[in-house]
């Protein structure tokens, strides 16, 4: 009996000394992680009008797929939040959404992408919060600057312009922004993109109104002082970007300024490439 209990106990030994050993070898994996983590990145990745988190699909997974940390919400109202729309909600909800996903994730030296009208958004964001902004990245998006802190063009007396009031009378219950009143699918993608054009009817939703209507209040300079990047789709064809949203992007020299041949939404189209581009910032 003295001998089987004794037997146990080398086994046990045998096995704790089994057990120890690959916790040590899972802990010096782990550290041989934690040393590559230096690469590791955090991205937050913010949509445009009418669209939601859904558009990043394809960059999140090729960057997490990196190992990188990456966060695409949908805005209040949008995309799988449109439970949500409201005439409430406007331009500071939408920058206050993507403020806490930074708060609330404990994010740090973040990459912040907006996309098209999003870059009043992500604008907002670092304005809030810009000790935690590693670098801002306006992909084919509005660069606020002058009296171009709002969606809305206003006339000398500060009224909505007569252009604005005309889509108004398009808008759903009055605060609700259908794209496909405004737009034809080339608007985003290339006309012979079956696939995406399928996609992306699968998915836009409607999108409140005050996200443009209302106007960017900034209290620490917005972008100035953060890194940044202005990625030009000039690929677009149907109604490409204006250099009026590119602003002070395409000639100051504190931008990085890239002509990409990329369609308006390349996170769709040329996913792969964005994600390169983004990994290496």
């Amino acid at each position: 009996m003295t001998a089987h209990k004794s037997g146990l106990s080398r086994r046990a030994v045998a096995s704790g000394l089994g057990i120890a050993a690959s916790a040590l070898s899972a802990s010096t994996a782990l550290a041989a992680s934690d040393s590559g983590s230096a690469g590791r990145k955090a991205f937050v990745l913010v949509h445009g009008t009418w669209h939601g988190g859904w558009q990043w699909r394809d960059v999140r997974r090729n960057l997490a797929a990196r190992g990188h940390d990456v966060f695409a919400p949908s805005c209040t109202g949008c995309g799988d939040r449109k439970h949500l729309m409201s005439p409430d909600v406007g331009l500071d909800t939408h920058v206050t959404d993507i403020a806490n996903i930074i708060e609330y994730e404990e994010l740090q030296n973040v990459i912040l992408v907006g996309h098209s009208f999003a870059g009043l958004t992500i604008t907002g964001v670092a304005d809030r919060m810009k000790k935690r902004i590693k670098r801002l990245v306006f992909l084919d998006a509005l660069v606020p600057h002058g009296d171009r802190v709002s969606g809305v063009s206003r006339k000398e007396d500060g009224s909505p312009s007569d252009y604005w009031l005309k889509r108004k009378e398009k808008f759903v219950d009055g605060y609700q922004m259908d794209f496909f009143e405004e737009y034809p699918m080339e608007m985003i993608v290339p006309a012979d993109d079956e696939e995406n054009i399928a996609w992306a009817k699968r998915r836009i939703t409607r999108h409140p109104a005050r996200g443009w209507s209302d106007t960017l209040e900034l209290k620490n300079g917005g972008w100035e002082g953060v890194p940044r990047t202005y990625l030009h789709c000039v690929g677009q064809i149907y109604s490409p970007t204006t250099m009026g949203m590119v602003g002070p992007a395409k000639d100051d020299p504190q931008w990085d300024y890239r002509a990409m041949p990329w369609h308006r939404n390349a996170m769709m189209t040329n996913a792969d490439e964005v994600a390169d581009v983004l990994a290496e910032l």
